[in-house]
């Protein structure tokens, strides 16, 4: 049996998943802005051998365009909020080995300064960030970036594509291997003959380039995605090197698995080219007792409020009224959000659940596994053979329940071979994959050498 990663799923705010948490006696996430919070939180889970800290975005606000945003605020529910991208550079220099992984979408950056900022990330890390691409699903996102509305769903992905063309071929093909020479005797710091403008010119961006940094570690960031619509899951099919899922049950995931990986061969990539990471929150004890004990006094402090707020369905988008209870969740029209409500409907197969479901539906969107040490490694063993490679670990608290994962749950998953026992060198990549670059068959590759006036022309 091989190890499964782990990944540290949080966000630069006060409220990101188990809304209402905030207020438990030992969570600190309330401290969301002071980086020491963060370094302690990284060293932390250094020291329980994560792969990476995984960051969370959003640049809007949840709800339908000029809607109330009471719930929110009071919540803590992704407002306040900050750049993950900027904390990265504190965490990057107090680890060695941990991941660094941040979400930026499509709609907020130029892909010439994303790509920039991506770079510099790892060239500080050495090698060890990941971009977790997304195409935003909020409207007022869209409206904080002069859009009247939010881009159609499937046209979001088509833009995408657009944007990761920039991208990679400022990372790949900008600058050839040995551009950069660094020879003092000649004075030469960089060879301007392997230094190429990239030209592009698409529907949405003109760049001429060059790419001003230098190759970083990696070149192109680890690639994460997360949408489960058949667009999102096509898009990572063709890009992604791992996907964030968050399903029932092994039985789903197992069918979203298989059809992702189908795509991705269909692609002309290899089934193993993506790895898929499930979302879960861990309740531990030394006994099952102890657990469910645990368990409730955690659900004590769940905020209904909060979780329908963050679904983004329970109100109309068109004028922010609810809907009313007995509207099926198949009959809501929205824009942003499908696959929140694909989940719920597959939660309980054989009926459709209603909006009046959704508060207590959401509050279980991501599954929780709850028990001893032993029995969540066995649910874990049920899921890593339904084709799952990692685990996106949900909090309920910060830093607590990354310490109970250390002190409890890792020794268990270490004996069963579940978890690694230390980390392997290099960049993130490398120790996902095997290799720092990108494998030749991903689409980025076509642009290594695209613009090498030899190479062009042949």
């Amino acid at each position: 049996m091989s190890a499964l990663h782990f990944n540290a799923f949080v966000m630069n705010t006060v409220s990101h998943i188990q809304h209402g948490l905030w207020r438990h006696p030992d969570a600190r996430q309330a401290d969301f802005e002071d980086v020491n919070l963060w370094i302690d939180l990284a060293r932390t889970l250094e020291a329980g051998l994560f792969d990476a800290i995984f960051f969370a975005d959003v640049v809007g606000v949840y709800g339908p365009v000029g809607g109330d945003y009471t719930v929110n605020a009071r919540e803590g529910l992704q407002i306040p909020t900050n750049d993950p991208s900027v904390l990265l550079s504190a965490l990057a220099v107090n680890t060695e080995h941990l991941g660094l992984a941040f979400t930026s979408s499509v709609l907020q950056a130029h892909p010439f300064e994303f790509a920039r900022r991506a770079s510099t990330l790892d060239h500080i890390s050495k090698g060890r960030v990941a971009w977790n691409i997304v195409t935003s699903t909020q409207e007022s996102a869209a409206r904080n970036f002069g859009l009247d509305r939010l881009t159609a769903h499937d046209e979001r992905y088509e833009w995408a594509d657009e944007y990761l063309e920039v991208v990679f071929k400022l990372w790949e093909g900008s600058w050839d291997d040995g551009a950069l020479l660094k020879d003092r005797n000649r004075g030469i710091f960089s060879d301007a003959r392997l230094i190429h403008r990239i030209n592009h010119v698409g529907k949405r961006y003109r760049v001429e380039g060059p790419h001003l940094p230098s190759p970083s570690p990696q070149r192109t960031p680890l690639l994460f995605q997360a949408g489960s619509s058949p667009a999102g899951r096509a898009f990572a099919a063709r890009n992604a090197e791992a996907q964030f899922i968050s399903t029932p049950n092994p039985r789903t995931a197992a069918e979203l698995i298989t059809e992702t990986r189908d795509f991705a061969e269909r692609a002309g990539r290899r089934r193993e080219d993506i790895k898929f990471f499930q979302g879960f929150a861990f309740v531990i004890g030394s006994t099952e007792a102890e657990a469910r004990r645990k368990e409730a006094e955690l659900d004590s402090y769940v905020s209904i409020d909060g979780f329908l707020a963050h679904s983004n369905l329970g109100v109309s988008q068109d004028d922010g009224r609810p809907y009313p209870p007995e509207t099926l969740l198949k009959d809501i029209e929205t824009n942003g959000g499908r696959s929140h409500i694909e989940w719920l409907r597959k939660r309980e197969p054989g009926r459709e659940p209603t909006v009046g479901d959704l508060g207590r539906l959401v509050a279980q969107r991501h599954p929780r596994l709850v028990g001893t040490p032993e029995q969540i490694a066995d649910a874990l063993t049920e899921w890593q053979q339904a084709g799952i490679d990692g685990v996106n670990l949900i909090n309920w608290t910060i830093p607590g329940s990354y310490q109970e994962f250390n002190a409890h749950l890792l020794p268990e998953l270490q004996r069963r071979g579940l978890a690694k026992r230390e980390y392997a060198k290099g960049s993130l990549r490398n120790k996902l994959f095997g290799h720092d670059r990108l494998d030749d068959r991903h689409p980025a590759a076509r642009w290594r050498g695209a613009f090498t006036p030899r190479l062009a022309a042949e």
